[in-house]
């Protein structure tokens, strides 16, 4: 899926999409460290990491409409992460493993479109607003 964007020199945005937990979302607001990892699959192995600071932006948030018109609009989008990054960092990658890419899968947008907008917000509700360990997403708080 189409949801990561370099937005500025120091900064990427990423476009979260329902799943089954909300993990990322509850951690980032508890404690804004972020780190995102990048491998690569194909040709000279190698991992890159972006360390930063992010935030949660939720679509009733102020800076929602400007962050998600950057992206093509994909079913079940629940959140953007907004990372300011502090540090890159490369390491060998040597051993992760070699995959070919067949073609994206197309479940998770076909699940969101068949919900639709008030299935997902219930799927919210009943799924996403609190953290394995109970911690709050504020889904529910943010975006009804």
């Amino acid at each position: 899926m189409d949801t990561l964007q370099v937005v500025g020199e120091n900064r990427v945005v990423w476009l979260n999409v329902t799943g089954s937990g909300n993990e990322t979302s509850s951690h980032v607001q508890e404690d804004p460290r972020m780190t995102i990892m990048f491998t690569a699959f194909e040709g000279k192995p190698m991992i890159l990491r972006l360390y930063g600071v992010a935030k949660v932006i939720h679509k009733n948030d102020s800076e929602w409409d400007e962050l998600y018109s950057l992206f093509n609009p994909i079913p079940g989008a629940r959140q953007v992460f907004d990372l300011t990054v502090d540090l890159v960092q490369t390491s060998c990658g040597m051993g992760v493993p070699l995959f070919d890419s067949v073609e994206d899968r197309q479940e998770l947008n076909e699940w969101a479109l068949k919900k639709g907008g008030t299935g997902i917000k219930d799927y919210w509700l009943d799924k996403n607003q609190l953290s394995l360990d109970g911690k709050p997403t504020y889904i529910k708080d943010k975006n009804t």
